[in-house]
């Protein structure tokens, strides 16, 4: 690698669907020998112990959108403020490229570094470009993308479109070397309820009436790991426990991959994190995106694996008990039906995406895009 690349600055906060490809990217360039830095707002906190060598700096930034007019006004302000603590750090810092990963924590350090003259590239998780890096489109060398078509991007920028994937965590990346287990007659049926990281109330009053709809036979096969945040936990162990329903409720899961490689199926909401994570693992998604996502960006995400057969899409809209427990009773009933699905959705993965994406960042940084082909970066 040319000695041009020497720091990269990583502009990334808030969810962990912007920090979890970022902190991806930050191993795979430092296994490069090029120095990261994260910077973001306090919303973001950091990569955490395993990547201390990354150093994280906070500065100020605000939304524009939604806020009214105050609200507007005050975002504004934070994000002149945090333009300019973000120009003085990549001085201080010495930083020659700047990847943004959307999210408006990533618009002020971005900015800065377009008005410094450094390399930029941004990576959109969605499948619709979401609002920071449309903002910030015209200014980059290069846009990373997850899937491969993404709604939003201008024409005058799709030259500048590369399909790298969206880094996932190591340990499950490692989940798609292992076949799916498909259970027999007679043995458990692990289903995994996740909200992602706002969670997803509607699943805490729909998923356990649609659980205990089941016939008994079903009921008693089923191993039921579920995250509810908040007071519900209780009620809701309690109605599963009424129908016979095995389950382990809890407001965070820590051993994500674990329960992951367990899981037979996944009700989920269709974050990129969790649409990434599905695919790299290949387990089938039964998907309900989160209906006020900016640009309905959700619904976009499980279009693209319910397209490659990889799950099924119920909108919120029209979700109830009723409607779930059909949909289980079907799904569940047959298992060959969820070990298919579950190799569609391992078929779309990109499962060296954060190599694809280092190798993007080093390319244009190093000022030779040539070697990526147009519109591409095999992963």
């Amino acid at each position: 690698m040319s000695a041009r690349t020497r720091h990269a600055v990583l502009a990334a906060g808030g969810t962990g669907g912007h920090m979890f490809p970022a902190q991806a990217l930050a191993r795979e360039l430092l296994a490069r020998e090029v120095s990261v830095s994260l910077v973001t707002d306090r919303r973001g906190g950091g990569f955490g112990p395993d990547l201390m060598q990354v150093e994280t700096h906070f500065i100020s930034a605000g939304g524009l959108a939604g806020a009214g007019l105050m609200g507007k006004a005050l975002g504004a302000m934070r994000l002149t403020m945090g333009t300019a603590q973000a120009y003085r750090l990549l001085r201080h810092l010495g930083a020659d490229t700047v990847v943004g990963f959307g999210g408006y924590a990533s618009v002020p350090t971005v900015l800065a570094g377009t008005w410094r003259g450094l390399c930029v590239v941004l990576h959109e998780q969605n499948a619709v470009l979401g609002r920071a890096n449309r903002l910030l489109a015209a200014r980059a060398q290069a846009i990373a993308t997850a899937f491969d078509t993404v709604d939003g991007i201008a024409d005058a920028d799709q030259a500048k479109v590369r399909v790298t994937g969206n880094p996932v965590r190591a340990a499950i990346a490692a989940l798609g070397h292992r076949p799916y287990a498909v259970p027999g007659e007679a043995d458990p049926l692990r289903l995994l309820v996740i909200g992602g990281s706002q969670g997803a109330t509607i699943f805490n009053e729909v998923v356990p009436d649609a659980l205990c709809r089941l016939p008994a036979p079903l009921r008693a096969r089923l191993r039921v790991d579920q995250q509810v945040r908040g007071p519900a936990i209780e009620p809701i162990a309690a109605a599963y426990r009424a129908r016979g329903v095995s389950c382990d409720l809890r407001a965070f899961f820590d051993d994500m991959p674990a329960r992951l490689a367990a899981a037979h199926l996944v009700i989920a909401r269709a974050g990129a994190s969790t649409i990434a994570e599905l695919a790299a693992a290949g387990r089938p998604g039964l998907l309900v995106p989160y209906p006020a996502a900016t640009d309905d960006h959700q619904s976009a995400n499980a279009y693209r694996l319910v397209e490659a057969g990889g799950g099924w899409l119920l909108p919120q809209a029209t979700l109830s008990a009723e409607r779930l427990a059909e949909r289980l009773e079907t799904l569940l009933s047959d298992p060959s039906l969820l070990a298919r699905a579950g190799g569609c959705a391992r078929a779309i993965a990109r499962g060296d995406a954060a190599r694809a994406l280092a190798d993007l960042v080093c390319t244009v940084s190093n000022g030779d895009d040539s070697r990526a082909d147009r519109g591409r970066v095999a992963a």
